[in-house]
């Protein structure tokens, strides 16, 4: 059921974390008991006696000037706070003693101690004498046992001897289910914390839960799957000018219907409609096998059992090495090209560059379209393994065979003078070669209705015979012509055949 989807399971638990975070976090603070705390800093601790100097001028300014045994003497200000979540009462201290806490100056004697402010000043004060334990000897000061409620505090002004300012200041002593440490020091810029310890813990928690569950609603797939899903492994080979296409719709199917496998094994339209017919021949009447055949055109004589479904309308181009700086070339400019009657481009007003061929094996649909389509003959025959240079010297023209589209694009590319041709391919950039137009006239699939562009075809998909309905084979063969099938052609630079324009086109060619 669409309730226990792995979505809306992971969607209820992030849901409910959120609610027993902000419900934990609320008992916990109103329940749990937390731990009493003083802390203490220092606020000032400054020089004062004989020895206070300023600046390179060694300015005497001591306030015991003709005091010696005071010479030395500092200044220090302690502030000493309840800063905890708990009142503090005298029978929290838990020394044996019946002073509280204990302030060490290391290496300074206590000369003199003032306590010069407290809040709650009523109920402090009193506090702060002999009969409570407070008194000092040599480093160090006995605090009485001094009641703090939250948030209530006391100053110390302390007269010292002995070491120069900066030295070590601590406070010991023991508080039940509590502790003494210092704490750091307020800055004059600081700001007191808009919202509470447990408010930003349940603020985080809920932030925490809403980001997950926004996250699953955004990255979650709703697109309801494909109609008619199938299961199961199915092939598809051919044409290799249509294999971008194909390899991007595959990834899709198998995203949107899980259990199939599309594989694309593209080898040349021919090579495919080849294949196709062995492999039906030897399933023989066990039905048709999951393979489908991509061709440029038609498929050739001599295959009666394999069934067509016209996909799409592609449009080819000539591209040409950027040393040969046309951009144009006449219909019977190409074809005296690839007789032989033109071997140099200084013949069309081009470079002093030899005419090099660049082209595609006998297996190729986008050779078998350019030679029907433009020529109106075959080719010449190869005559050079490596593009550049003529293994037969008989030869008219330089002319060699590659086995893939990006082999002759790059080919070209690289070897100055070189031709060659390719499937369009949108949005896709040329280095070191670029297209010519045939006749003034360039491929574009918003004019390939009005325009008289030869280089173009229908691209057919071969099955054996006709698929069972609810085969993996007969379900692509809808997905590539419907729906998402037709966005992904035309991103290719494709015309859908499946669209008002290209059934036209698609029915009359």
């Amino acid at each position: 059921m669409e309730w226990f989807s792995a979505e809306n399971v992971v969607a209820v638990a992030t849901a409910v974390l959120g609610v027993l975070a902000s419900v934990g976090v609320l008992w916990y603070e109103r329940r749990v008991p937390r731990r009493k705390h003083i802390g203490y800093r220092v606020q000032m601790d400054t020089p004062i006696g004989s020895d206070v100097s300023q600046g390179r001028a060694n300015v005497r300014l001591g306030l015991f000037s003709e005091t010696p045994d005071m010479a030395d003497a500092t200044l220090v200000l302690l502030r000493i706070e309840n800063d905890g979540s708990q009142s503090i009462a005298d029978n929290d201290y838990t020394g044996r003693e019946l002073h509280g806490l204990t302030v060490e100056f290391t290496g300074r004697t206590v000369r003199g101690i003032a306590v010069t402010q407290a809040s709650g000043a009523d109920h402090l004060m009193e506090h702060f004498t002999p009969a409570g334990g407070m008194r000092h000897s040599g480093p160090l000061i006995r605090l009485p046992r001094v009641p703090l409620n939250r948030g209530e505090h006391f100053k110390l002004l302390v007269l010292l001897t002995g070491a120069t300012v900066d030295s070590p200041i601590r406070i010991t002593g023991g508080i039940r289910d509590g502790e003494v440490t210092p704490n750091r020091a307020a800055r004059p810029d600081d700001k007191p914390p808009l919202f509470g310890r447990a408010a930003r813990l349940i603020t985080v928690a809920l932030t925490v839960c809403v980001v997950t569950l926004a996250s699953i609603i955004l990255i979650r797939d709703d697109t309801p799957p494909p109609i008619g899903c199938a299961r199961g492994s199915l092939t598809v080979t051919g044409s290799t000018a249509f294999a971008p296409v194909v390899r991007e719709l595959a990834k899709k199917y198998e995203k949107e219907c899980e259990g199939s496998t599309v594989t694309v094994d593209a080898h040349g339209s021919n090579a495919g409609i080849r294949e196709l017919g062995e492999r039906g021949a030897e399933a023989g009447k066990s039905g048709s096998p999951a393979l489908i055949a991509l061709s440029d055109g038609p498929k050739p004589d001599g295959f009666p059992q394999l069934r067509e479904n016209r996909v799409a309308v592609s449009l080819f181009h000539l591209v040409v090495n950027d040393k040969v700086q046309l951009k144009n070339l006449t219909l019977a400019d190409i074809r005296r090209i690839y007789s032989g009657d033109i071997r140099n481009w200084e013949v069309l007003g081009g470079p002093d560059l030899p005419v090099l061929l660049v082209s595609r094996d006998a297996n190729s649909g986008t050779r078998e379209v350019f030679q029907r389509r433009v020529l109106d003959r075959n080719e010449p025959a190869q005559s050079s393994r490596d593009c550049a240079t003529k293994d037969d010297t008989r030869a008219p023209v330089v002319r060699c065979e590659l086995d893939s589209t990006e082999q002759v694009l790059s080919t070209v590319a690289r070897l100055d003078g070189a031709i060659g041709y390719s499937e369009l391919r949108a949005g896709t950039v040329l280095s070191g070669a670029h297209q010519v137009a045939i006749d003034s006239t360039v491929p574009s699939v918003d004019t390939i209705g009005s325009s008289t562009y030869p280089y173009r075809e229908i691209e057919y998909a071969y099955t054996y015979g006709q698929p069972p309905a609810d085969s993996l084979a007969s379900s692509f063969l809808g997905y590539l012509s419907r729906g998402n099938g037709q966005d992904v052609i035309r991103t290719h630079g494709h015309l859908p055949c499946a669209t008002p324009k290209g059934l036209r086109i698609c029915g009359e060619d």
